[in-house]
């Protein structure tokens, strides 16, 4: 009954903030505030100065190689939404019963792995292309038509949910169905994360089985593929892919769990738990890629096949080709009538 009356008290109080317009620490419970809990100062200062670390290394190395730009462009949008979620946390530390961090770092930190779940599911093609075509159970081409629409999807209902909760948290309305707008993209995200480890590991098993059958045959034999498949760095980043994917699908999962139980529910409450599995989650996916970046570990192999367009750019070559038989057919009649004459 004690926990019941409390938690109604909490809720009294998000709904009538601006009675709570001039707190502080000193002055009135932390329950009345936005967060259950005092923000730290150094863990939120740390991931934001990690983050940050972070944008800074994509940035350098795309300024470098001037490859992997769908990627970067992705993996930027998420760390740069991650670097405004801190800061808003840490504007929420300065005073936690002012809404502006609150609502910075809810939506901001929700919505940033979904452009980095983009970038991974990027990379997957260009995997598949290395090995060769003939090992997955579907075209190349199609992984990207199959998540990048599915991230998309769960970018727009989590963005969309976001907004709903924020301007409902203004107004001192229930955010509930923003909220859960929010957690069915997060789900959807989780599903999408789901379906494409599980697609990972037939791609990975098929290759195997091709593998022990056929030897190195098995594999594309394009001098580009063949050494890129034995450079320590091409497998360092298939490792830093999958330490990246299920990182970002464990966090996913909390944060489903998590906003499932709404602003004020269990998991909520305990700062350590958004520590460990939000921030420390990310944090290890992104500098995982940006040790591995794979444009440092595809090199040559990223202005070739598996990249947006790979059909279209196999359309031109083929009629390049076409179009120099034709002319060196014309030639040879040509010279042939001159002969003649």
């Amino acid at each position: 009954m004690v926990a019941i009356f409390a938690s109604t008290m909490e809720l009294v109080a998000r709904r009538t903030r601006d009675r709570y317009a001039n707190c502080t620490v000193d002055t009135c419970p932390i329950s009345t505030s936005f967060y259950f809990y005092r923000v730290s100062l150094a863990a939120n200062a740390t991931f934001l100065a990690l983050f940050a670390v972070s944008l800074i290394a994509f940035l350098v190395t795309y300024g470098m190689t001037r490859r992997a730009t769908a990627f970067t462009f992705a993996m930027c949008c998420g760390v740069i939404l991650e670097v405004i979620g801190y800061a808003g946390r840490i504007m929420s530390w300065k005073n936690q019963w002012v809404e502006t961090g609150f609502l910075m770092q809810i939506v901001c930190l929700t919505i940033a792995p979904a452009f980095m779940a983009g970038g991974i599911y990027l990379c997957l093609r260009r995997i598949v292309y290395a090995f060769g075509p003939e090992n997955s159970r579907i075209k190349p081409e199609s992984y990207t038509r199959i998540f990048i629409p599915c991230d998309v999807l769960s970018l727009l209902l989590q963005a969309a949910g976001g907004g709903l909760a924020s301007v409902a948290s203004h107004s001192n309305k229930s955010p509930e169905t923003g909220d859960n707008i929010m957690v069915a993209g997060l789900a959807f995200q989780v599903f999408t994360l789901l379906v494409f480890m599980i697609l990972c590991l037939d791609f990975a098993t098929r290759t195997r089985k091709r593998y022990k059958s056929l030897g190195e045959q098995a594999f594309d034999q394009n001098p580009h593929f063949v050494t890129l498949r034995h450079s320590v760095k091409f497998k360092g980043f298939m490792a830093a892919l999958t330490l990246a994917t299920i990182c970002i699908f464990w966090r996913s999962v909390y944060r489903v769990v998590e906003l499932g139980e709404g602003w004020t529910g269990n998991l909520i409450r305990k700062q350590w738990l958004f520590v460990g599995f939000e921030g420390v989650m990310v944090i290890v996916a992104c500098f995982a890629l940006n040790i591995f970046n794979p444009a440092f570990a595809f090199k040559e192999a990223m202005v070739g096949m598996g990249g947006l367009g790979s059909k279209k750019k196999m359309r031109r070559e083929q009629e390049k080709v076409r179009g120099a038989e034709v002319s060196t057919s014309n030639s040879d009649v040509e010279g042939n009538k001159s002969a003649v004459v």
